[in-house]
């Protein structure tokens, strides 16, 4: 049976990465079946092509950073409405919003392989932000915010191997990542230079926008 995440990834004809080291191996569904899920994926994957409608790709590229951001449409809405309010590019402030959230930086500094992961951390209660506990995954980190993990999950066997793994790790460069406290720190906001491409973002504005 193939995982929901899998078949998400294979819906948006793109890696997501919600699955992990099983993402980069030859194990992902995507890589396996590179085509839609369901009984007419083959005949879709031979119309992906084609170039469909604006609104079409406008829901695409929502749906799909929704996904890779694991955030429902009604918390996604809100960040959209709170970013087109501030001045300034609404799709620089949207991204920022995204990415400054607690289970993105906890993934970001290399603790965890997914932001599943770091979500499951939170809420469990092993993350702390500036020597407190946070357990809410949509928490927004501040600059100059020290984000650890607790001396208990760290001494636990489903981290025995991240002190060696966070030796070959480099984190974007808004986080800092002390390597032998296993702790980060948030430098600045992450910016447009940060951000691989902000086009497809601009269609998400126009999907709001209509």
């Amino acid at each position: 049976m193939v995982n929901p995440k899998c078949k998400q990834c294979r819906q948006a004809n793109e890696k997501l990465f919600l699955k992990g080291e099983r993402c980069y191996s030859q194990k992902c569904a995507f890589v396996k079946r590179a085509y839609a899920p369901g009984i007419h994926g083959r005949t879709k994957a031979k119309s992906r092509g084609r170039v469909g409608s604006e609104y079409k790709q406008q829901l695409s590229e929502k749906q799909s950073l929704k996904r890779t951001f694991g955030v429902l449409e009604r918390q996604f809405s809100k960040y959209f409405r709170e970013a087109s309010s501030e001045k300034g590019d609404t799709r620089e402030i949207l991204m920022r919003k995204l990415e400054a959230r607690l289970d993105n930086v906890i993934f970001k500094l290399g603790f965890v392989k997914s932001r599943a992961a770091a979500r499951q951390l939170i809420s469990h209660g092993h993350i702390l932000v500036n020597n407190r506990r946070v357990n809410i995954p949509s928490y927004n980190v501040k600059v100059g915010d020290v984000i650890g993990l607790k001396e208990k999950i760290k001494k636990s066997k489903l981290m025995e191997h991240l002190a060696v793994s966070l030796k070959k790790y480099e984190p974007p460069s808004w986080l800092a990542l002390d390597r032998e406290k296993i702790e980060g720190n948030v430098l600045r906001h992450p910016g447009a230079a940060d951000f691989e491409d902000l086009s497809s973002t601009g269609l998400i504005v126009e999907f709001y926008s209509r």
